[in-house]
């Protein structure tokens, strides 16, 4: 029998949290770059009770996030998505934070976007990142909201050449989740579905961890 499937993607300590809570009687599919994060977390969940299935996969490439969304559909109706992968400014050069956290967060929100149940939910893990930086133009914030995912990086204000650091970096990533959340709520709207951003302050998870630690 076809089960509601959630796909959760960064297997990671608030990603867990959240799939914990609202995963219960679903599949629940846990994408990660890592096959060892992936497996581990899958087997807490399991041994906790849930229907957890690791898959590894790659948020800086769409064929990868592709199928993972194949593979969640083959279990049933798609009715759920946490978006929580990423890398931090410790963790990554500049290059690979927009690839995986601006582009890939935005190349989830629309392939999720073509498959969502009516009456499903999403949720992307930003930060409060996103708004400690100096304001962008409202150019700026509408074409990170409204740009085609695969034209994204090519925005003159993300070229490695106008970013200072892997701070800022990270904080036009945050940035664009939430502008991109508020574009893809309407087409999500459109299937009876809705996703929202939330922006936590300081949690300490390993990734805060590693920011700690960090130069």
């Amino acid at each position: 029998m076809n089960k509601e499937v959630m796909i959760v993607t960064g297997a990671g300590q608030i990603s867990l949290a959240i799939a914990r809570r609202m995963g219960r009687g679903k599949k629940i599919v846990l994408g990660d770059k890592s096959k060892d994060n992936a497996a581990a977390i899958a087997d807490v969940m399991t041994k906790a009770g849930f229907d957890a299935e690791p898959f590894v996969m790659d948020m800086s490439d769409r064929s990868s996030i592709q199928a993972m969304v194949e593979k969640a559909k083959s279990y049933g109706e798609v009715t759920a998505m946490v978006c929580g992968a990423g890398v931090s400014p410790s963790q990554a050069p500049i290059e690979m934070i927009l690839k995986v956290d601006l582009y890939g967060t935005a190349v989830l929100m629309e392939e999720v976007g073509k498959v969502i149940a009516r009456g499903g939910t999403g949720v992307v893990i930003s930060s409060q990142s996103g708004h400690r930086m100096p304001a962008l133009t409202p150019e700026q914030d509408r074409a990170l909201a409204m740009t085609p995912a695969e034209e994204l990086l090519s925005l003159d204000f993300l070229q490695p050449d106008q970013i200072r650091d892997t701070l800022h970096a990270y904080q036009l990533a945050k940035r664009c989740n939430e502008k991109r959340t508020m574009y893809e709520a309407v087409r999500w709207g459109k299937r009876g579905a809705r996703i929202n951003d939330i922006a936590p302050g300081i949690i300490v998870t390993p990734l805060a961890i590693d920011e700690f630690n960090g130069p």
